[in-house]
């Protein structure tokens, strides 16, 4: 088994995090397996080298060792764009040069009706008639989205905390729509990176929050595109506030280096996520 812990730069860990790295590394380590780091720091408008060390350090604190070098998704943007020249070569992209705003008002005209999926509201279509040449390598400094219409009408399947899930092509497209692959602030989007540095990392097991349970789908479906494996999933509970409030980075109340300040253990926290031994 291998698993990962790929937490972004841009704030302090809180306790929703020691969770999910608890658990991933307890998983790996009792399968006799590995367990690796990677900071997804490709938003680098609020990545910030303070935040990077502060998680090497919270996680040495909380008794976790990573096995191998430590991956920085910064570093790897040309293995980004390999894929998205890729894609595109095969017709599978456009440009979308819609606004939040344009999205909305499209949604809220009388034939259609707003919907939202695992990136918010799900994207009308808009765009995807404009010219693409196919020829030319695309833009860096474009939104491009993938096209739904152009995958194979198939049914894919993943397991997810041991259940078996499938889907189509048809649902992706109805609870989903057209999602991004390449940004105009980042090159390249969450869901494309995550895809592409899991299978060059050999993850076997993603352990996450299930948050992230609704994205599955959309890295599914690129994992069989690009012809890629197909981790197990594990989608965990979120660890919320006294109000239910799941935790944000902005919660610097649970913040991990705060409880540390405040003399608290390694012991403590794992008590307070539900880790105790």
């Amino acid at each position: 088994m291998i698993t990962r812990f790929a937490p972004s730069p841009t704030g302090p860990l809180h306790l929703g995090h020691a969770y999910s790295a608890l658990l991933a590394h307890d998983m790996a380590r009792a399968s006799g397996g590995q367990f690796l780091l990677r900071i997804e720091d490709i938003d680098q408008t609020r990545a910030r080298p303070a935040w990077e060390a502060q998680i090497y350090d919270d996680l040495r604190w909380l008794g976790l060792t990573w096995d191998g070098p430590v991956w920085r998704q910064s570093d790897r943007m040309e293995s980004y764009y390999k894929v998205i020249d890729d894609l595109w070569q095969r017709g599978h992209l456009y440009i979308c040069t819609c606004t939040r705003r344009d999205i909305q008002d499209a949604l809220n005209a009388p034939q259609e009706g707003a919907a939202f999926g695992p990136d918010g509201l799900i994207y009308p279509g808009t765009c995807k008639h404009r010219r693409r040449d196919i020829n030319r390598p695309p833009p860096r400094d474009a939104v491009l989205r993938l096209e739904i219409a152009t995958l194979e009408d198939i049914t894919l399947t993943f397991v997810n905390n041991g259940l078996q899930v499938a889907f189509t092509t048809d649902d992706l497209h109805q609870s989903v729509g057209d999602f991004v692959i390449g940004r105009k602030d980042s090159g390249t989007s969450y869901h494309l990176s995550v895809v592409i540095d899991d299978a060059a990392q050999g993850i076997t097991d993603v352990v996450r929050g299930a948050d992230l349970a609704d994205a599955t789908q959309i890295h599914v479906a690129l994992q069989h595109l690009l012809g890629l494996p197909t981790p197990t999933y594990h989608h965990h509970k979120l660890i919320r506030d006294e109000n239910g409030k799941r935790l944000a980075k902005r919660d610097d109340a649970k913040a991990i280096a705060k409880f540390r300040a405040e003399g608290a253990t390694p012991a403590d926290i794992r008590q307070m996520v539900g880790l105790a031994p």
